[in-house]
């Protein structure tokens, strides 16, 4: 892939998480390649590039367009998170209750009791995330922990595209439960923390579409267009003609 095309990429990729260009919003080819002065083949390889991220989706017939989540999406992502860290609830409860990392959890917690007293919700949202990575694999299971991490790049994903308003502090206290749970081996009342705790992180998505600037494409990516294009096309352009005239003209 082009250094161009890299380029092109990362802008559109920092205009979706930056919210200038919402869920949904058309990443027509032709209007691509005007604002950043390159070809459509450098633009189309830019779309496949940040498809494969999950930002944006290509339709055939249609065209790009950036992902828009639903909100049936939503429930069966955590639907499928429950599940799975109920799974690991269940294994770990078979070691009654001699289960190493707790105090690693704990450290994490207060980590993130930091981050919010601070205001920094971006990096405590990060460490809540990472606090069911850390959870999942105490249970040392290698293939459920591979599939609770591509669960987890999808919640990251939904999280870029979604407007989302989380109680913190709420969320931090069902965190301490839940360690506190798993130390006293009581796997029932863990489970059933685990169904509850994802059920208060999806409220916390806002799926109204008002909530997103709606901004024309040259506009929302004004922000992200530097002169890296122009500085390729010159010297391009530059370089053909030294080869046909011998001297830069």
């Amino acid at each position: 892939m082009s250094s161009r095309s890299i380029h092109i990429a990362n802008s559109i990729t920092s205009a979706i998480l930056s919210g200038r260009l919402k869920p949904g919003t058309k990443l027509g080819e032709r209007e691509l390649s005007e604002i950043f002065l390159v070809s459509r083949a450098v633009v189309r390889q830019a779309l496949i590039r940040i498809c494969e991220g999950g930002l944006v989706v290509i339709e055939r017939n249609r065209g790009a367009f950036v992902a828009k989540p639903s909100l049936q999406e939503c429930i069966e992502i955590y639907d499928t998170l429950t599940l799975l860290e109920q799974g690991v609830a269940q294994l770990l409860s078979r070691r009654f209750g001699m289960v190493e990392g707790l105090n690693d959890l704990r450290q994490h917690i207060e980590y993130q009791k930091k981050a919010v007293r601070e205001n920094n919700n971006d990096y405590a949202d990060q460490l809540g995330r990472e606090f069911h990575s850390k959870f999942v694999r105490l249970c040392r299971n290698k293939v459920m922990q591979d599939v609770h991490e591509q669960i987890a790049r999808r919640v990251t994903t939904l999280g870029s595209l979604c407007c989302s308003v989380f109680d913190y502090s709420h969320l931090m206290e069902e965190h301490a439960k839940i360690v506190d749970l798993l130390e006293k081996n009581q796997v029932e009342e863990l489970m059933i923390l685990i169904d509850t705790h994802y059920r208060n992180v999806l409220r916390g998505y806002i799926m109204d579409e008002t909530v997103y600037p709606d901004l024309p494409l040259e506009e929302a990516l004004s922000n992200f267009v530097n002169h890296e294009v122009h500085k390729h096309e010159n010297i391009e352009r530059d370089a053909l003609s030294t080869s046909s005239n011998g001297r830069i003209n």
